[in-house]
């Protein structure tokens, strides 16, 4: 088995996306860290089957849930090579179909309301898991997210982790230009949420802030990261968040994260 690493998620992704000829790539290697902070060192799996909740909100990024789902041994590679084929479970947005996956995301601002649902079951039926949702900045555009922002601060689900993925950037532009939302952890915590803020591409930073002390509240882990973290000419550029990769930027790709083609 390959070892669980942000070196081999982004080498993952980067064969997948190729194979697929398929783009969201900028989006899928932001998350690298934050996925392996909670797949590898978080989250409770047995038998091949995810015990604690996770929602990938931000679905545009589920090749990178589909290489942590590879790397924990939950998909096969015979399956993970169907990305984006024709009949295959593993689309370019997750569907519940796939082990691993609770809720199909795609439309975003959607994951937070789906995620406090399960937070309040979980309280209700005293069962002991904890629930995990991945979010954009950019989704914090959405109404529906802050409805559910709300409805968790009220009902101080403490058993609920939001992680933001603060990369600055949309389909459309940064996050500034679009829809600045200024001091989102003041946002958040004027919510009744515990914020913490840390660098989005340290594993242990990240490890530390999802898993530190219980506080009685929701928590949101506002993570910084860079969109197309690990190839400087995808890093921070708005065409991968659309753009399948060229042979030649295929090549300069993996060679960036020292990585045979």
């Amino acid at each position: 088995m390959i070892s669980f690493t942000p070196q081999s998620m982004r080498e993952i992704i980067l064969r997948e996306s190729k194979r697929a000829h398929v783009g969201h790539i900028g989006s899928a290697l932001s998350v690298v860290e934050i996925l392996v902070a909670l797949f590898r060192n978080v989250i409770t799996v047995e038998n091949k089957e995810v015990i604690d909740q996770f929602i990938l909100s931000k679905g545009q990024a589920a090749l990178a849930l589909y290489s942590a789902l590879y790397l924990r041994g939950i998909v096969s590679e015979d399956l993970l090579h169907t990305y984006c084929t024709n009949g295959s479970v593993l689309g370019s947005h997750p569907s519940h179909e796939l082990s691993g996956v609770e809720f199909s995301t795609g439309s975003l601002g959607h994951g937070l309301s789906y995620a406090c649902g399960l937070s309040l079951a979980a309280r209700i039926k005293n069962e002991k898991y904890q629930t995990f949702v991945l979010v954009s900045d950019a989704e914090c555009n959405e109404g529906s997210l802050w409805e559910s922002a709300m409805f968790a601060g009220h009902h101080t689900l403490s058993n609920l982790c939001a992680i933001v993925d603060v990369n600055g950037q949309q389909a459309f532009g940064t996050t500034k230009e679009v829809l600045d939302l200024g001091n989102m952890g003041r946002l958040w915590q004027d919510m009744g949420w515990e914020t913490v803020a840390v660098d989005g591409h340290s594993v242990d930073a990240l490890t530390t802030a999802i898993t530190r002390k219980n506080s009685g509240r929701p928590r949101v882990v506002l993570a910084t990261t860079i969109s197309g973290k690990g190839v400087d000419f995808m890093e921070k550029a708005i065409k991968w968040h659309y753009w399948p990769m060229s042979d030649e930027e295929f090549n300069a790709a993996m060679g960036q994260i020292g990585a045979a083609p």
